[in-house]
């Protein structure tokens, strides 16, 4: 099988506040597949650690200073759905809640902690293209 995974699921330290995420779970679950990690959020040229953001309620990627990373947000996941779609990936294993990799709900975009349901600027394209989904959270 082959797999796109989010990095920081794997210990890269490419979370927002410039750690990682390590899941157990996932780690073992993708031995003996074809494994490819990616981070939406670096892919589309944020720094780590950056400025937490969130999706608000017209869609947009707002940090938590205000400034607008929707564009940032998008170019990254349009490069790791190329890493999907050119690897043929079976299915996607992504950060739970992350506003590019939340699969069943993101936060509210009021920075308060608030969940909704919700996907993420990246897991969106990939149910676009019919890509199976779940988070660390679900396996």
């Amino acid at each position: 099988m082959k797999i796109i995974v989010s990095a920081c699921l794997l210990g890269c330290n490419c979370r927002y506040d410039g750690n990682h995420s390590f899941n157990k779970k996932v780690n073992d679950f993708i031995k003996g597949h074809e494994v490819f990690l990616v981070c939406p959020e670096v892919e589309g040229g944020l720094p780590t650690p950056r400025i937490p953001a969130e999706i608000n309620k017209d869609r947009k990627v707002i940090n938590k200073e205000g400034q607008d990373v929707t564009s940032y947000f998008e170019k990254g996941a349009k490069e790791c759905l190329k890493v999907a779609l050119n690897n043929q990936v079976d299915l996607a294993i992504l950060k739970a809640r992350s506003p590019s990799c939340g699969n069943k709900e993101i936060y509210d975009g009021t920075f308060s902690g608030k969940l909704i349901k919700g996907q993420g600027i990246f897991a969106k394209y990939l149910k676009k293209h019919n890509i199976i989904i779940i988070n660390e959270e679900e396996l």
